[in-house]
């Protein structure tokens, strides 16, 4: 059962990092703000934004693709390793001016998270 919930959880991480990524994509300034940090309309952040877009969407792909071969371990590997994005990211919003809603509330939580599932596929499986 504990595996299971993992994976479930895993399966919604990997869905919303590719939303989040398809939403970088699209829309990139509105999910900037929405990250924590708000970057002004300037044509030289597209890259950048499109650059984390795609580091997103792939992200998300990989979960899904260890997810699709039912590699227990070495999907709580990389959600342990993988959680390190989410805490570097509370640290770069509190580092430039984001709040510390977004710092927690989104990339916090979202480490705790990770954490708990790869707890979950390691120990469980």
């Amino acid at each position: 059962m504990i595996v299971e919930t993992g994976y479930i959880l895993s399966g919604v991480i990997s869905a919303g990092i590719v939303f989040i990524g398809l939403r970088f994509l699209l829309t990139p300034y509105p999910a900037a703000a929405d990250f924590g940090v708000s970057v002004i309309r300037d044509e030289r952040w597209d890259a950048f934004l499109s650059v984390k877009a795609i580091r997103d969407i792939a992200s998300g792909l990989f979960i899904a693709i260890l997810m699709l071969a039912r590699s227990t371990h070495l999907l709580g590997w990389l959600m342990l390793a993988a959680a390190i994005i989410p805490i570097t990211d509370a640290a770069i919003v509190l580092n430039h001016g984001g709040t510390r809603a977004a710092a927690y509330g989104i990339h916090g939580l979202t480490a705790a998270v990770m954490l708990l599932i790869s707890a979950f596929l390691l120990l469980g499986g």
